[in-house]
């Protein structure tokens, strides 16, 4: 949610920046919230001269009677009644007012940063940097479910007859695998200063709405019928939902900390052989990575962050690229984003196995986030996101990467001291082709 003053003083550059989004349909709400802004402000002004009238009133009431003169006091008390009924109706509307500028407002995307391309949707999204060399094996590559069962590692079968599509059951050494990769990352985080977090996995609405957009919602939460809690899409949203309404030490910033979890979506419109399997599902698991900072820190942050994936993906013999994301693909709260994506030998490209993303002080202003400076100054501190790991997606890039042509595993050294030692993982039957 972008600052009411900064929408007053240049509607102008909110419009631009909306038809950058792609959103044009959003115009009128600049309009609407000018409209209702000023109204609010009027209700507000009128108020608060009778709420001073009352006072005053009051006063000489007092005085009118300590002096016996008690048809001046009636005369005056009546003023006050009319008065209060006025004052009511002023206060009815201002909180009318106020509801809907808010409601447009939450509505309204972000400032994107100047440096984002513009475009409407991923298919315009740009190449930033790649880091290993992507290789193709003179074998080929199987999906990566055949993969898993040739280690007896997957049951997608009787995970449909438990919970239905878009479930799953690992086992064996592939669940092993699973675990270590999140605990790897999770020492991998802490090893970079961050402090580790086990976060609540359902969050009341007021934090939702703080940390997401209202489509965002839509398309990802799994709401508890009757009750005022969400399942979590990802910790993100109850690592930053841990500062609502807080005022914060300037000199105790930033905050940063690692999180795992599970995380559960929605995932509307999924289809696809890629995204069968184990690519796009209705559960799993994610070590995260957020940050709460000053305004003037969040850029180096950014950086950091996804540079961090960078290095655990390469880490474990994965080759990665970068992508920026263009206007059009960034979800309404975000300043600026990039993926990380991983090598895929058998698709020959690239996919998304994490992102990062600035959203400025978007969340903070929904949530309240205020951060104290030493001169008593009182502002919005800036968030920031990334995804450090999700397994059991990112398994198809390990499993792919590390995979040799007699069907074995080869396990990366960084991860062996979380596998008990072993060097490479030894199918039970051959791979399904």
């Amino acid at each position: 949610m972008i600052d009411i003053k900064f929408l007053r003083e240049n509607p102008d550059a909110v419009r631009e920046n909306i038809k950058k989004k792609f959103q044009d349909k959003k115009l009128p709400l600049v309009d609407e919230v000018i409209k209702y802004d000023a109204l609010s402000r009027e209700a507000k002004g009128e108020a608060d001269n009778l709420r001073a009238e009352r006072n005053r009133l009051s006063k000489q009431i007092g005085i009118l009677m300590k002096e016996g003169k008690k048809d001046e006091a009636e005369k005056t008390k009546a003023m006050v009644s009319a008065n209060a009924a006025r004052l009511t109706e002023l206060e009815e509307k201002e909180k009318e007012y106020q509801k809907k500028v808010r409601d447009d407002m939450m509505v309204i995307p972000n400032i994107i940063d100047p440096s984002v391309p513009i475009g409407p949707d991923d298919s315009c999204n740009q190449e930033i940097e790649k880091f290993g060399e992507p290789v193709v094996p003179d074998f080929p590559v199987p999906y990566h479910t055949d993969i898993m069962e040739s280690f007896d590692g997957i049951d997608l079968d009787a995970a449909g007859k438990v919970a239905g599509n878009g479930f799953y059951y690992l086992l064996g050494d592939i669940a092993r695998l699973h675990s270590a990769v999140l605990a790897y990352a999770r020492d991998f985080m802490i090893g970079k200063g961050f402090t580790y977090c086990i976060p609540p996995y359902m969050i009341h609405s007021a934090v939702v709405d703080g940390v997401m957009s209202f489509d965002e919602m839509d398309a990802m939460m799994y709401k508890i019928e009757g009750e005022d809690l969400y399942l979590i899409g990802t910790s993100e949203h109850s690592m930053i939902g841990r500062y609502k309404d807080t005022l914060n030490d300037e000199e105790k910033l930033p905050y940063t900390m690692t999180s795992y979890s599970p995380c559960f979506r929605k995932e509307k419109g999924a289809h696809g052989i890629e995204e069968r399997g184990v690519y796009r599902i209705h559960q799993f698991e994610k070590q995260e990575m957020i940050v709460v900072c000053r305004p003037e820190e969040a850029w180096d942050w950014y950086n950091k962050l996804w540079s961090y994936t960078v290095e655990l993906f390469r880490s474990m013999d994965i080759p990665v690229r970068t992508l920026e994301c263009c206007s059009g693909d960034l979800a309404d709260l975000k300043v600026k984003s990039c993926d990380v994506e991983a090598w895929s030998p058998r698709q020959k490209k690239y996919f998304e196995v994490g992102s990062c993303s600035n959203l400025g002080d978007a969340q903070a202003r929904r949530l309240g986030i205020r951060v104290k400076a030493a001169d008593g100054r009182k502002y919005f501190a800036n968030t920031l996101n990334n995804t450090v790991v999700a397994p059991p997606r990112m398994l198809i890039a390990f499993l792919e990467n590390n995979l040799n042509a007699d069907g074995t595993v080869s396990i990366p050294e960084v991860l062996r001291p979380y596998m008990g030692g072993i060097e490479k993982l030894i199918p039970k039957h051959k791979i399904n082709q």
